[in-house]
Parts: structure tokens; sequence; C-alpha cells
């Protein structure tokens, strides 16, 4: 199953709605953006933060890594029925990857736009060794490991400009 090939359908909200893996995968819906759907699937990270944020930093984490855990069932469910195991649309590695990294800056629009810029950054440019990592792991499991190295790196840098900042 090719990573970047032509889908064997054309996902719309029908194909959305034929399993809930495919709805997830697709992020709710925003996968199906005709144009970014990975930026439009990044925004919806910031609905799960403020969903999770009443709750202890315990239940967060753990929300998390069950998105986590269930976006590699349902991105590698969504990408078999498709015939391509990292098609655009399939966007929930990106919410669950992006919330994440939401943790780790303060509660402020500038630190926020700067996490999301940081975020689609390395997402997309992948640096050393996300391409390496993205080539190498396959299915869901891939699917999902890239962001969370994006995030990865996107975290360290917010770190390290939040202590230059303080500084």
């Amino acid at each position: 199953m090719n990573k970047r090939a032509t889908p064997r359908l054309r996902p719309d909200g029908r194909f959305l709605l034929s399993h809930p893996a495919h709805l997830l995968a697709f992020g709710l819906g925003t996968g199906l953006s005709p144009k970014a759907p990975g930026t439009v699937g990044t925004l919806l990270g910031y609905v799960l933060f403020a969903l999770l944020l009443p709750f202890s930093a315990t239940i967060q984490w753990l929300v998390l890594l069950g998105g986590f855990l269930l976006g590699i069932w349902a991105c590698d469910r969504t990408g078999r029925a498709l015939g391509v195991a990292d098609y655009g649309g399939i966007v929930w590695d990106e919410v669950v990857a992006f919330a994440a990294v939401l943790y780790f800056v303060p509660l402020h629009w500038f630190w926020w736009l700067l996490a999301f810029g940081l975020f689609r950054l390395f997402d997309i440019i992948k640096p050393f060794p996300i391409r390496q990592v993205d080539a190498a792991v396959k299915g869901g499991l891939g699917v999902m490991l890239d962001d969370v190295l994006a995030a990865v790196y996107s975290v360290a840098v917010l770190l390290v400009l939040q202590e230059v900042w303080r500084g």
C-alpha cells in the first residue's frame, strides 16, 4: 500500500459515516477540506485541548494517549480502505499531536499561534529523523508517529523560546 498514491475512492461525507474509524481519522470531517486538510485538521487540536482543560492533567494525558492509540487503529483502517496509508485527509494524527503541543505553552494567543506555526512547519518539512520514520514505519503507527515527532520538535523549540523570553 503506497503512502502517497491516488485513493481507490474519493472520500466524502458518506465515506466518513460508513465507519467510525473513517470519521475519526478524518478529524470529524476536517480532513475533507479541499485546501490544506492537515492545517484544517490541526485547528481541531485547539478544540480537543480546550475540551480537556477542565480535567486533571492525568485525565488529559490519558485521553491524549487513548486518542493516539485509537488513532493508530482508525488511521490504519482508513488508509487500508482508501488504498493509501497516509492520505492527506487523514488528520487525526495532527489533531492529537498538536493538542499535546499546547500543553507546553502559556495560555496566550501569541504562544498558541507560534505553536501552530512550528508544528505545521515540522510536520510539513519532516526534518531528520521524522522523514526516515515516516518512510520506515508502516500503517496507522507510522501515520501517528511522524506527527508525534513533529510535536516533540515543536515543544523543544517552544521551551527554548520560553526560556529566552523569560531570560
